[in-house]
C-alpha cells in the first residue's frame, strides 16, 4: 500500500549571522518571523537537553529564529558557535540535502532583490517549455552561500507535463 503524501513542515539552515539571515529571508523573500532570534545554551533545561540529543555534547550555544513562508512552510535558522562555511556550497555528489526551492511568479523581480542584497545568480533564468508555457527557474545563493532555486510556478505544474521532454 502506498502511504498518503505527507505535508512538508520546515527546513533548518545553518547561517553565519542570524540577524542578517532573518533580515534577508524576511525583507527579500517576504517570509514572516514567527519567533525572534533566541539564544539557547548547552545546559540542563529541556531545550538544552533536546539540542544535546541532536548535536551531541560540546555545542555550547546556538541562536535560533523561526520564519514561515506564505504557504506555512517553516524556515528554522541556526547560528552555531564555531560555524564554518563548506568548501563547496553545491557538492551535488555528496548525498544529503543540497538545495531547496522557493516559488514566486515574479521570479525575475525576486532574483534582482536577491542579487541586490548580496546573493548570487548561479545560472541564467531558464524556461521549461519555451514558447508554450511561462514556467521559469533559476538557481541562486543567499548572501551566506546557501544554494536554492526560484520557480515561477508550482512543482506539480512544472513536472506533471514532462519538463525534460
Amino acid at each position: 500500500m502506498i502511504p498518503t503524501p505527507r505535508s512538508f513542515s520546515h527546513i533548518g539552515l545553518s547561517v553565519p549571522d542570524l540577524d542578517k539571515a532573518v533580515a534577508f529571508y524576511r525583507d527579500v523573500l517576504g517570509f514572516y518571523v514567527i519567533m525572534e532570534p533566541t539564544e539557547i545554551l548547552e545546559d540542563d533545561s529541556d531545550i538544552g537537553r533536546m539540542c544535546s540529543d541532536v548535536f551531541g555534547k560540546g555545542w555550547t550555544r546556538i541562536r535560533i529564529a523561526h520564519l514561515a513562508s506564505a504557504d506555512r512552510i517553516g524556515f528554522e535558522l541556526f547560528e552555531f558557535d564555531g560555524h564554518h562555511a563548506p568548501e563547496n556550497n553545491l557538492d551535488f555528489r555528496q548525498h544529503g540535502t543540497f538545495h531547496f526551492a522557493i516559488q514566486d511568479p515574479n521570479l525575475e523581480d525576486t532574483l534582482a532583490k536577491i542579487v541586490a542584497a548580496g546573493g548570487k545568480q548561479r545560472m541564467p533564468v531558464r524556461e521549461y517549455f519555451p514558447g508554450e508555457k511561462p514556467y521559469r527557474m533559476v538557481y541562486v545563493e543567499d548572501p551566506f552561500g546557501i544554494v536554492f532555486e526560484l520557480y515561477s510556478h508550482s512543482y506539480e505544474l512544472t513536472y506533471s507535463a514532462g519538463a525534460y521532454s
